[in-house]
């Protein structure tokens, strides 16, 4: 009967003691292959941000051309960068696995060989490493990857079409003159102002909610960085 991995403390063979030049020739060659990985992930988690900026300059060129011009493109484009941005936290689950690897090898591996001028034993982290290696698995769920890509890029993103859009209507084609207006210039076809204006206000609200709350849930996460999921 197969030995049961799980159940391994120490590679079968090991000594337990301390990692042999080979092993530590392997594990550097790991490591680079994870830092390849996490930099081809991170180029694809560059791309959709990249995507989200154009379109949103392409909707300001479109909507400032003429004081006449309609904010909707403003609006729809809101639309496009949600879409980016779910495509990107999808890409950063992947991303962040490699990334995680990589940090945990540096802080348990290459800083206590730098620090004690000798080569780091084998022990939990070693057995934290190996597990994720034999079972995959994401580091973080979906929601919270959406929260820290909102941290980092895209609540900058948001908010800038959530100005640009609102300047638009308040200055375009002449300045507001009452309430009545701006309602009125907010509408989308058959739907009103109104209606619009909650939408707007519900989107923008969730999504600083989820920024924040997710920002929450990071701290509990790794206020004790045990275990796999302590790497993400």
């Amino acid at each position: 009967m197969a030995e049961d991995w799980r159940k391994w403390k120490t590679p079968p063979g090991g000594t337990g003691n301390e990692f042999d030049n080979a092993e530590i020739g392997a594990l550097a060659h790991l490591y680079r292959g994870e830092v390849y990985r996490s930099t081809m992930w991170r180029t694809r988690l560059d791309a959709t941000t990249n995507w989200s900026v154009v379109t949103l300059g392409i909707a300001l060129s479109v909507s400032y051309a003429d004081p006449l011009t309609s904010a909707l493109p403003l609006l729809l484009v809101g639309i496009l960068i949600v879409m980016f941005l779910i495509l990107e936290s999808r890409r950063y689950r992947y991303f962040n696995v490699w990334r995680a690897r990589c940090r945990w090898i540096e802080t348990n591996f290459y800083a206590p060989l730098l620090l004690r001028s000798h080569r780091p034993d084998p022990g939990e982290w070693q057995d934290v490493l190996a597990r994720d290696y034999l079972t995959p698995q994401y580091h973080i769920g979906f929601w919270r990857a959406v929260g820290r890509r909102l941290r980092r890029n895209y609540m900058w993103i948001l908010s800038f079409q959530a100005v640009a859009y609102f300047g638009k209507v308040i200055v375009h084609p002449t300045p507001l003159s009452s309430a009545q207006e701006f309602f009125a210039r907010m509408a989308a076809g058959p739907i009103s102002g109104e209606a619009v204006l909650a939408a707007l206000v519900i989107l923008h609200g969730a999504w600083i909610w989820l920024a924040i709350y997710t920002r929450i849930l990071d701290k509990r996460a790794h206020g004790a960085r045990e275990g796999v999921s302590g790497m993400g």
